[in-house]
């Protein structure tokens, strides 16, 4: 049994004396654990202290003077260990208007026992104004483990429990995956669609139409210098290799020169003057692009209007022919 020894330790220093004033009985003090369990075992924390309720704004208030002195006669004395000194706390303020504040107030010291037994622990008082007030004190009964050191054998850390996933969890988001899919198939769909419907356009387009727009291009003098001589003459070429091959159904896309003017000779809708003219262009351009030729501006001048030419009278060859055909 740990007696109550420990009241002349803490009081035998106060910051205030009441010299006068009464000393009042203010009913029991409290005792927490800082750790919520069933039982109190050894260097268990409590908090032990008093309530003072409806206290007025700039009462002085004294309590006893906790030393170090005086922790380290009650740790060796009493075997009760008291960690820091007094903390207070107003935990209600009440107020009105034109009138003086009234706080209820907790004031405690933090205990620790450090051997097993029944604690008495000493009374607590309180100075506030002049009166003295006296708490009565609290039991504590401090057990200790029971572990059978000849049975006992240590554990290792229990593993993170794992729950097993419920519908609930996965469900929203399979349908936010469902939406995120039906979004990206939607935006597919529909770029699929406007790409579709631009390529039959163009497909649908006549082929001169899509020739002469693809020529247009070229326009310029800035194609004439040497350094773009190559990517001039490739690209007027392969617009009329594109439109050899739409109007007059031969593979002009995988022939060589020579190979496309053989297909070509003979055919009524090309006069000699526009086909020796065509095949100039096309032996010119073969050299500016595989022997490092630099052509002339007279030369590079005649590029476009030949191109041109070359596509317009074809076309109007073959509007003719449907005319004749029409009327038979």
């Amino acid at each position: 049994m740990k007696k109550g020894f420990l009241i002349s330790c803490l009081f035998a220093c106060t910051v205030m004396t009441a010299q006068e004033g009464r000393r009042i009985e203010a009913g029991p003090s409290f005792l927490e654990p800082l750790q919520k369990r069933d039982s109190v075992l050894v260097w268990d924390h409590f908090h032990y202290g008093i309530e003072l309720k409806d206290i007025e704004e700039g009462t002085p208030i004294a309590l006893p003077a906790i030393t170090e002195e005086i922790k380290e006669k009650t740790a060796r004395e009493g075997h009760l260990a008291i960690i820091g000194d007094w903390q207070m706390d107003s935990v209600k303020v009440s107020s009105r208007k034109d009138t003086v504040a009234r706080y209820d107030i907790r004031a405690f010291i933090t205990l620790a026992p450090e051997v097993p037994g029944q604690y008495e622990l000493f009374p607590l008082e309180c100075l506030v104004g002049a009166d003295t007030l006296v708490f009565i004190h609290q039991m504590m009964d401090v057990k200790e483990p029971s572990i059978d050191m000849e049975t006992f054998q240590p554990n290792d850390i229990k593993p993170q429990v794992k729950f097993p996933v419920t519908f609930a969890e996965v469900f929203p988001w399979v349908l936010i995956s469902l939406f995120l899919v039906f979004i990206i198939a939607t935006a597919i769909y529909i770029i699929r669609q406007r790409r579709g419907t631009a390529a039959r356009e163009k497909e649908a387009e006549p082929a001169h139409i899509r020739a002469l727009r693809k020529l247009d291009r070229f326009r310029g003098e800035k194609y004439w210098k040497p350094e773009q001589q190559k990517a001039f003459y490739s690209g007027v070429t392969d617009t009329l290799r594109e439109y050899i091959a739409s109007r007059f159904g031969i593979g002009a896309m995988e022939m060589t020169t020579a190979e496309v003017f053989d297909s070509l000779k003979g055919s009524s809708e090309i006069t000699p003057d526009l086909y020796q003219s065509t095949k100039d262009l096309f032996e010119r351009a073969d050299f500016v692009k595989f022997a490092k030729y630099t052509a002339s501006d007279e030369d590079n001048a005649t590029v476009l209007p030949t191109a041109v030419r070359f596509v317009s009278s074809t076309y109007l060859e073959s509007i003719e022919e449907k005319k004749e055909e029409e009327q038979q």
